[in-house]
């Protein structure tokens, strides 16, 4: 056995779509491998070029997820992340609102300020009076946590940066759907569609002038659409068994957290018309915001869902979408070894949670073996887990029972 690199990532190369479709072409003759790699590798190029144009035409593009391209998006908006981040086959390190300051607009900024301190301040009454979060809620997780929560304020269209790692092929692919995505949204006059619209325009604007997009490995044949958006206009049923479908509300900010499970499916329910948001908007209602638990019950409470009312039009990461999740049991287990934690998003911990206890409900009904399998997760954060060591104990009662309300 062997294992030898025949290619790889170099810092500061900028790679050419020559070089990406050589790559493609003499990776394909691997499948009628007469000799050694090395000798195919070293074959005269005009025999890989027809080879390369063969399969391009054939219809066979998988030799061209063997290249990949290292992208530094910048001031790109969230929504048009979460759309990226849904998609297959990629690698993604983006900048955190959770743990960082984001440029805003002043009215998304005048609130996000207004509530930084509030929170800091609520969290730090809940520490206390609560005897033993000393060590997890330091001033410096407050802060974070402050903002944690504060981000829930600003809009889902705000400038983040990220870098995101995809085979050449994925990158046609993207493309293909975002162009699928703008022909889709040119009629649409909804406040949400059209901002979405434009900022896929530039996307897509700036990814051909990359000088990657190639016709043939670009063709939507197959009329793929972008997964963030189910439109598929039937009512979804829940399912429950060895896989499973499971629907409910989340904010913007917890579905962004959700993806980064990469074996689940997320989508966005469409509503009436095909339409996401124009019923929240026209609603003016408590329900179609997350309030943080620190505020239920608060002085604040009511402060707090005006103020997501006032920025509404701006689709604050906190406004709640329908959220449709599928997948297989084992893979929503290795969901909850990450999510019910005192380090996770708090929305995400308490809804992994929530799904979790009306699988296992159900499961115990039409398959009591397989909610066996699930029974050993049900007493808490992943630190309770028969099968998993936390490498960072936070000692934190509340935490550790899942009752935390930060």
């Amino acid at each position: 056995m062997e294992i030898k690199v025949f290619a790889g990532t170099k810092l500061g190369h900028v790679p050419t779509k020559e070089e990406f479709d050589k790559i493609g072409g003499l990776t394909a003759g691997v499948c009628y491998l007469p000799d050694t790699i090395a000798k195919l590798f070293s074959e005269a190029d005009e025999n890989t070029k027809k080879r390369e144009s063969r399969i391009k035409d054939s219809g066979h593009k998988s030799p061209f997820d063997h290249p990949t391209v290292n992208l530094e998006l910048v001031d790109i908006p969230k929504i048009l992340a979460m759309i990226l981040n849904n998609e297959s086959m990629y690698t993604t390190s983006e900048k955190s609102a959770r743990y960082r300051r984001m440029a805003l607009p002043d009215d998304e900024n005048k609130a996000y300020e207004k509530w930084l301190p509030i929170f800091a301040q609520e969290i730090e009454n809940y520490r206390n009076n609560h005897k033993g979060s000393e060590k997890w809620l330091t001033e410096s997780k407050i802060g974070k946590l402050a903002q944690e929560n504060a981000r829930y304020l600003t809009s889902v269209f705000t400038p983040t940066s990220m870098v995101y790692s995809l085979s050449y092929r994925q990158l046609n692919v993207i493309y293909s759907k975002i162009s699928r995505e703008i022909d889709f949204l040119a009629g649409k006059q909804d406040i949400f569609s059209k901002k979405l619209r434009d900022s896929l325009v530039e996307f897509a604007s700036k990814l051909e002038s990359l000088g990657y997009i190639d016709e043939k490995l670009a063709l939507n044949d197959k009329n793929l659409a972008l997964k963030l958006f189910n439109r598929t206009g039937r009512q979804i049923k829940e399912q429950f068994g060895e896989c499973y479908t499971i629907t409910y509300k989340g904010s913007f900010a917890q579905l962004a957290q959700a993806q980064r499970h990469r074996t689940l499916d997320y989508a966005i329910l469409a509503g009436k018309n095909g339409q996401y948001f124009e019923d929240v908007l026209a609603n003016d209602s408590d329900d179609d915001f997350y309030l943080p638990p620190i505020l239920k019950g608060s002085k604040y409470q009511a402060q707090w869902l005006a103020d997501c009312k006032a920025l509404a039009e701006k689709f604050p990461q906190g406004m709640l979408v329908p959220v449709l999740e599928r997948g297989s049991i084992e893979n929503f287990i290795l969901k909850s070894k990450e999510r019910n934690c005192t380090a996770a998003q708090l929305e995400i911990d308490n809804q992994t949670t929530a799904s979790k206890k009306k699988i296992y409900s159900r499961l115990s009904e039409a398959d009591p073996e397989l909610a066996a399998e699930i029974k050993p997760y049900m007493s808490g954060s992943r630190c309770t887990y028969p099968d998993f060591e936390c490498p960072s104990p936070c000692a934190f009662a509340e935490g550790v029972k899942g009752e935390r309300i930060i």
